[in-house]
């Protein structure tokens, strides 16, 4: 039977493994231990940080993430508003994959597809509300909007919001990425090409990146270990002090992403918003961060904004914090007092996710809520949250950026459907906070807006914070050039993968 001790032992022993290592970085290809298989690479629709990683390589958008987490300039060169609407002032001479020019036609093109009424984007409802699409000239569009908004160049910095040529076909996208897609194996590996079309003057870095999926966190890591990738992401927990002391590796990990509860509020107990809350109070997060997280992290017991910003607020960062007595209350208080029983989705593919929901699981029964846990993989749990096919959810996210409202793909269920949010739950107070502060231009106002968000927040629980946790690259210290972004935009990072080389 293989243990990861053997797997890690006999593959250090195959010379076969170092040849290929070796000729691998001689290609100047890097091998890279992806974490799941995309289930599609569309490029707007939200499908998980695997699928992002690919995308950010293979499509640009009018503006991209540094290393520092600032925007940055991409397709647009700069970026202004009057207060009614955006201008971005385009780059010239940009050729897509297939040779075809880029120009403000695409934009348009690609923000229609987005807002059109079957679309199943993740940024649909955001474009859809724009008032107008103004073509100024070739290389200059004005996006009007309805009312003033402060977060609108944010959409253009995240991995489902790309630009793609207005000649793709359906299923078919031509992306002006640094990479092409060079092969697919379906369910084990794809391969990318440098684009050697691609704008920016010796970039990409490499001459490829091959991608292979470890769905064991265990494989993904003695892959690393044993020298079968150069790069891993989401190096397990219990594995981050081993990488640490490795002479040859280097770990990447930075706070930021978090793990949450999510809810079906079409049907069920969990339409009752004192059940969410109940859910809330019951949970003892320190004992997620040992048992998921290996002390890795900490409690996240409010809305997740991070401690030391404007708006983090001590009173209200403990909104559903540990009291089993009060969710006992709460739920005789909705007519449930002897709890109830109730299914609950996460998924097995990551071990983060299936230990959390045993912890929550356990805490939740010690209230009289019993749950049956359902652990599919990756593809299923995406399919299954997104069609509402849950009573109860785990999951693992990040917000969209590092401004309040990068939560409101998160917390505004008024969105379109999402396996990264609670289906068909109406929570009005939080968004109207969210569309209040996302229209407020004054810093002050806006801190105010968002406490008063999180007061919101708490009572209606459209989502329960449980913990943050440590997110981590690992890779061999020969690639360079890679940087973990951190805070909501760790799994953003994949951007920066064009400028990772082996030095």
């Amino acid at each position: 039977m293989l243990t990861r001790r053997s797997l890690i032992v006999g593959a250090a022993s195959l010379p076969v493994l170092t040849r290929t290592a070796f000729a691998q970085k001689s290609a100047n290809v890097l091998r890279y231990g992806l974490s799941a298989f995309p289930p599609n690479l569309n490029p707007w629709d939200n499908v998980g940080a695997a699928a992002g990683t690919i995308k950010l390589l293979v499509h640009r958008s009018l503006l991209a993430f540094d290393a520092k987490g600032n925007l940055r300039p991409e397709l647009a060169e700069s970026w202004s508003s009057d207060g009614k609407a955006w201008t971005f002032k385009l780059r010239q001479g940009v050729k897509f994959h297939n040779g075809d020019s880029f120009d403000a036609q695409d934009v348009k093109w690609s923000l229609e597809q987005i807002g059109a009424e079957k679309s199943t984007a993740y940024f649909k409802n955001q474009v859809a509300g724009l008032e107008k699409i103004e073509i100024v000239d070739p290389f200059t569009i004005r996006l009007v909007t309805k009312q003033p908004d402060v977060s609108l160049p944010l959409w253009f910095g995240n991995y489902n919001m790309f630009i793609i040529s207005r000649n793709s076909q359906p299923g078919q996208p031509i992306g002006c990425g640094p990479y092409k897609i060079a092969a697919t194996e379906r369910g084990t590996s794809i391969e990318l090409a440098a684009n050697d079309k691609y704008y920016k003057p010796g970039f990409p870095k490499m001459k490829g990146i091959k991608f292979t999926v470890y769905a064991d966190e265990n494989l993904r890591m003695a892959a690393l270990q044993s020298g079968d990738v150069d790069m891993i992401e989401y190096v397990p927990w219990q594995s981050m002090e081993s990488v640490e002391k490795d002479s040859r590796l280097a770990l990447d990990a930075k706070p930021g992403p978090f793990m949450c509860v999510l809810f079906n509020g079409s049907k069920g107990p969990c339409s009752d918003p004192r059940i969410r809350r109940a859910i809330g109070h019951a949970v003892k997060r320190e004992d997620i961060v040992k048992a998921a997280f290996f002390g890795r992290g900490s409690a996240l017991e409010g809305v997740p904004l991070v401690e030391g910003t404007p708006w983090w607020d001590p009173v209200l960062s403990k909104g559903w914090a540990y009291d089993p007595a009060k969710a006992k209350a709460l739920l005789a208080e909705a007519g449930v007092p002897n709890g109830f029983n109730a299914t609950m989705l996460a998924t097995a593919q990551y071990g983060m996710h299936k230990d959390t929901a045993e912890v929550v699981q356990q805490h939740l029964a010690a209230v009289g809520i019993n749950c049956e846990l359902k652990l599919p993989d990756w593809s299923t749990r995406v399919s299954l949250g997104t069609t509402g096919q849950y009573e109860i959810a785990i999951h693992g996210l990040a917000a969209d950026n590092n401004d309040p409202d990068g939560l409101s793909a998160i917390i505004d269920t008024s969105l379109s459907a999402s396996h990264g949010r609670s289906f068909a739950l109406p929570a009005p107070r939080t968004t109207d906070a969210l569309k209040r502060g996302r229209a407020e231009l004054d810093q002050a106002k806006r801190v105010e807006i968002y406490k008063e968000m999180q007061r919101a927040c708490i009572e209606e629980a459209p989502m329960v914070g449980l913990a943050w946790r440590s997110q981590g690259y690992g890779y061999d210290k020969s690639v360079k050039g890679f940087t973990n972004i951190g805070g909501a935009l760790s799994t953003s990072s994949g951007g920066l993968l064009e400028e990772t080389y082996f030095g």
